[in-house]
């Protein structure tokens, strides 16, 4: 019998150990699921803004607002978390994760298919974008063709449902990284606890490069790649005009939350506390852990809601009067808004910069920036483990990281390409100089909606071939554009030019590369200063304080940093526009940026930021010094009585007389 009842126990803990373990299996794989959702957007940023129309102020502002919901609800996260079924609270989250995932792919099925300049009569089209001067205003009814009262409103439902997800996608995952954390470290066995916590976070580093790299993988695909076979796209991925399949990979990263979401609706509220292999398990002892935690759980519930909220800005007040506490996280708010408007339009700048497509854009910040940010923070904490540093050694690397990150990211502000030459918008032969109508074109009666760019022989671009004179265009066996010859425009010894399809670029491919390791490296130090930086909010506040602390601390991240910091680096790209997209005579998204503004602007915000940081970092290092100082001094004035005090009782000994 006592034989058989070892047996049971012995499989009880069995199963109990393979249920952690499938429990932190699939708490990793929602919080990576998560993170597709939320960071795919940022991935995509540039291609919707193509597809709908958008400035990037509006694409910033959208990028963010996903933290308006998880602002609002995050602070009660502490007081109800004790109260509720957390895995069940974790599976509803990840539900309203999934269908804002869902609503985001949403606007390509409920919008007509995309449509576009082209060069070759086709199904969608039976004029050309050629210069037709025997045909005045042929262009006209094409131009303004998709010009009605619905269309106009297709545009604001498009961002309405954006938004509405955006806000779920917010709530849906308050829930989720809180409560599975708790969750876990109520339960786990103190020896197992750090490990699965390391592995919940290691996925949380990981998670944004998956989705810079699904975003590379799904914007290789045509945008209508459901609504028209292959045969009718003229486009290439090297195409100004590409739009790849955004919508895509929001629905995998959708059904993955959806499937990810299940098991939580069978976790048990209570776990019996987690004994690894190799110690005896004592049913005495869970049964006395699981008293303790209910106990503890009936002690936090006797704090009513009204009494929590009054207590919330007395610990407010109270830490952010501490000077430590308030420059580390005004030094995180800086850091933040930063990685922010990196994020979100990190792609969109190589792809203006170096003319790179938006999927190798994507691919390059998913396989460096993002790894390099990862190994940045793993080399911090080492170092911290390693030396087992003060609060002042900490403060001390933090601006040493940051200070090496600026000497690295100031080159950056000069290490970009100029504006490519654009007939009639930068660049003219003539003293005239603005709209693109040019004198050997006016007899082409060309549109200013057209845009089909094309690279002239001579090295400059043309927005379309109709502004560029061109009046034949050579088709390959394929179908596709080989070039356009007999074009008005561009000169070559006195004889009309040719022009081939697609943009001329920036021309300067020889700086991507320094570029790339110069931000990179620039990020890693940057990064060194995350693990510091925390250690010291945990320890220069009050034991007491301490939760309520950290979730000061992310709200105050989320309100000052990760809302502003898109729009802002949004607001700051459209002021570098030179040239815009007209749809129903409303401005829509940009063509044409000033490649140098953009550069210094976009570049120099993240200069202003870290600089911001380095300075509250060295900010608290004397603050911290100076303590230092203080106590010493104090310790060696309350040493001196003492001193004095053994001098006064010793024997004194007479000098010898020689």
């Amino acid at each position: 019998m006592q034989f058989v009842m070892l047996q049971l126990a012995v499989i009880t803990l069995g199963v109990l150990f393979l249920c952690w373990q499938f429990f932190v299996f699939c708490h990793g794989l929602l919080q990576l699921s998560q993170l597709l959702v939320s960071g795919y957007l940022k991935s995509s940023i540039s291609t919707i803004e193509r597809r709908y129309g958008l400035s990037s102020q509006t694409s910033g502002l959208l990028a963010s607002f996903n933290e308006v919901g998880n602002t609002l609800l995050i602070v009660f996260i502490s007081y109800f978390g004790s109260r509720v079924h957390r895995p069940r609270f974790i599976g509803c989250g990840a539900v309203l994760v999934s269908l804002a995932g869902f609503l985001m792919s949403l606007p390509h099925f409920i919008t007509g298919p995309y449509e576009y300049d082209q060069s070759v009569a086709s199904m969608f089209s039976n004029t050309t974008d050629l210069c037709q001067p025997g045909v005045p205003g042929s262009w006209g009814n094409l131009s303004n063709a998709g010009c009605t009262p619905h269309a106009a409103r297709e545009n604001h439902e498009v961002l309405l449902v954006m938004f509405i997800a955006q806000v779920l996608l917010g709530i849906g995952g308050v829930p989720i990284q809180p409560f599975g954390i708790s969750y876990i470290d109520d339960f786990a066995s103190e020896r197992n606890s750090p490990l699965y916590l390391g592995i919940l976070f290691s996925v949380t580093v990981i998670g944004p490069g998956v989705a810079f790299m699904l975003g590379s993988a799904m914007l290789r695909f045509y945008v209508d790649i459901d609504k028209v076979t292959g045969g009718e796209v003229q486009l290439t991925n090297k195409d100004p005009r590409w739009v790849g399949a955004w919508w895509l990979g929001f629905l995998v990263a959708a059904s993955l939350v959806a499937l990810s979401a299940v098991p939580y609706f069978f976790f048990p509220r209570e776990m019996p506390k987690e004994v690894p292999s190799g110690e005896e398990s004592d049913s005495k002892k869970s049964r006395d852990v699981l008293s303790q935690l209910r106990s503890r759980s009936e002690h936090v519930q006797n704090l009513s809601l009204t009494k929590f909220i009054k207590h919330f800005p007395l610990v407010l007040l109270r830490n952010l009067r501490h000077p430590v506490y308030l420059l580390v996280v005004l030094a995180q708010v800086n850091l933040s808004a930063m990685v922010a408007g990196l994020a979100t339009f990190m792609g969109k700048f190589l792809e203006r910069q170096f003319s790179l497509t938006a999927s190798l854009a994507n691919m390059i910040i998913g396989a460096v920036n993002i790894p390099g940010a990862m190994v940045g923070i793993v080399v911090g904490g080492a170092i911290l483990k390693r030396f087992q540093m003060s609060l002042r050694q900490c403060s001390a690397m933090c601006v040493l990281g940051m200070f090496l990150c600026l000497l690295l990211a100031f080159p950056l502000l000069f290490l970009g390409c100029p504006t490519q030459k654009v007939a009639g918008i930068t660049y003219s032969e003539s003293s005239e100089f603005g709209h693109h109508a040019l004198e050997c074109n006016l007899q082409c009666n060309c549109p200013e909606k057209a845009y089909n760019p094309i690279c002239g022989s001579n090295a400059i671009e043309y927005i379309s071939p109709c502004s560029a004179g061109c009046s034949i265009v050579n088709i390959n066996a394929d179908n596709s554009v080989l070039n356009y010859t007999n074009c008005s425009c561009i000169s070559e010894n006195g004889l009309a030019g040719f022009a081939k399809p697609g943009t001329c670029g920036t021309g300067c491919s020889h700086l991507f590369l320094p570029f790339v390791v110069l931000s990179c490296l620039a990020g890693i130090l940057a990064s060194t200063s995350h693990t510091p930086s925390f250690m010291l909010i945990l320890r220069s506040i009050q034991p007491e304080d301490k939760s309520f602390a950290v979730g000061i601390q992310f709200m105050l991240l989320r309100v000052l940093a990760w809302m502003p910091g898109p729009v802002l680096y949004g607001s700051a790209i459209d002021t570098t526009c030179i040239f815009w997209e007209k749809k129903c005579d409303r401005k829509a998204a940009c063509r044409y940026y000033d490649n140098n503004l953009f550069r210094q602007r976009y570049l120099g915000l993240q200069f202003f930021f870290e600089v911001g940081a380095f300075l509250c970092f060295v900010t608290v290092y004397v603050i911290l010094r100076r303590q230092e100082r203080e106590a010493s001094n104090a310790a060696e004035t309350k040493a001196e009585p003492e001193k004095e005090k053994l001098a006064g009782n010793s024997i004194k000994v007479p000098e010898s007389k020689v």
